[in-house]
């Protein structure tokens, strides 16, 4: 069926865009998912890839199970034909996308077919929209680099900016140079969406020096919950229905956004194929590794192995409780040697990406109650600085000095005796002496 579509149109250059978020749970593959459908009523044609996760929420969402994934690809037990699933209105998922991250640890020769195989199928859609990974995982950060857009799906929610922020700013430090675009989901309307965008814009504005795109808005309504749980995504139902409508005006706004792009010369598949061909010359025997000098080594580069390392040494131990308490808390003396914003941020993305809905309640409330007894202290600490500072200018207040000078009216008296030439010194100089003298 993906051939005789393939064969009645041109090969073309298709507009890639990457569907991401800082973590999990703000709605992207929602997102993602409407977004192609409504794509594809529109008659384009569009193909899903699901790198999510393994396991295909994309089309869990459809109420579909597929029996294959890309994993079955890359394992040699099927074609990469086998596994594209036609859904509503045509759109074309691949399930299990997050895989090719396994291509490229394959190498490029032992990938070279899967690559060559992602080619020829990317070339037959206009639109290719990737679900990323979450978080900072380096398939996700792969796949938003392969993608000429990468739309950031953001929440109300203060986590949801904290952990956004941390995924631009890890991609701006990996060299990423495209904007990112912005869209807010779950938004209450047009005011909230706009201010948790200016939120998150001035602090990369402030602290990456860069200005954010807004691509525009998703409500929290009742349909597109009840449609999550339903399985029958909102870009299904009548095109006058609210909840669908606001997609048909996201694709306006994505339409506008890509029209303002040159279009990549490369594809997916030729971003995949050059990564694992840089990442091939990593790979050496231990008789090269024996032979040759080794390569210098960044202090970035050292400073991920050596985290690389304490996690797997974690992960022996069975990540003992004693063993991580002293690891981590020698890592917490490391980042407070230096107290400034970096240090705050770094604290701050921490805590944030910590799963505290594991937590049991008690240990919830324990933990919080303790936060709210340390930004106290940090408070306090602060109000003591000011109040001592306040004590010191009060001491730096000018004051006439009774016990040299004596009463006022002596002064007043010396001032009119001594001649009108007399210096300063030597006013104060006689007013010493009278005084001693008791005159």
């Amino acid at each position: 069926m993906t051939a005789s579509r393939g064969a009645k149109h041109k090969v073309n250059q298709p507009r890639t865009v990457a569907i991401t978020g800082g973590k999990g749970g703000v709605g992207k593959t929602s997102v993602a998912l409407n977004l192609g459908l409504t794509l594809a009523r529109e008659g384009s044609r569009v193909l899903l890839l699901d790198g999510d996760t393994d396991l295909a929420n994309v089309s869990i969402m459809l109420g579909q199970y597929p029996r294959m994934t890309l994993a079955n690809v890359i394992s040699g037990e099927c074609a990469l034909g086998d596994v594209i699933m036609a859904v509503d209105h045509d759109l074309h998922i691949v399930p299990g996308a997050s895989g090719v991250q396994e291509c490229l640890d394959m190498g490029t020769a032992a990938s070279l077919d899967i690559l060559k195989a992602l080619h020829r199928l990317e070339n037959r859609y206009d639109y290719i929209i990737t679900d990323t990974a979450a978080g900072l995982q380096a398939v996700g950060l792969h796949m938003i680099a392969a993608s000429e857009l990468a739309c950031v799906v953001v929440t109300p929610d203060p986590a949801s900016l904290t952990d956004a922020f941390s995924l631009i700013k890890v991609l701006q430090r990996r060299g990423y140079k495209r904007v990112p675009s912005v869209l807010v989901n779950m938004a209450q309307g047009a005011s909230q969406a706009r201010s948790v965008f200016q939120r998150l814009e001035l602090a990369a504005q402030r602290h990456l020096g860069l200005s954010l795109h807004y691509l525009g808005a998703v409500w929290r309504d009742e349909t597109l919950r009840q449609s999550v749980l339903n399985q029958r995504p909102v870009a299904l139902m009548p095109s006058s229905d609210p909840s669908c409508r606001q997609f048909h005006t996201l694709v306006d706004m994505l339409h506008l956004r890509l029209g303002q792009m040159a279009p990549r010369k490369a594809g997916i598949a030729a971003y995949w194929y050059e990564a694992s061909r840089r990442a091939a010359p990593q790979k050496k025997t231990r008789s090269d590794e024996n032979n040759a000098a080794a390569p210098p080594v960044s202090a970035k580069a050292r400073s991920l192995e050596l985290i690389e390392e304490l996690g797997e040494l974690l992960a022996r131990e069975g990540d003992a409780a004693l063993l991580r308490y002293e690891a981590f808390n020698a890592l917490f003396a490391l980042v407070g040697r230096t107290v400034d914003e970096a240090t705050i941020e770094i604290i701050q993305a921490g805590l944030a990406s910590v799963e505290w809905e594991r937590l049991p309640g008690l240990q919830r409330q324990q933990f919080a109650a303790h936060l709210r007894q340390l930004a106290d202290q940090v408070a306090a600490f602060q109000d003591n600085r000011e109040h001592t500072a306040g004590e010191l200018s009060e001491s730096l207040v000018p004051f006439y000095d009774r016990g040299r000078f004596g009463e006022q009216d002596q002064l007043v008296k010396t001032l009119k005796e001594l001649p009108s030439d007399i210096s300063l010194d030597q006013l104060l100089r006689s007013l010493t002496v009278a005084d001693k003298d008791g005159s």
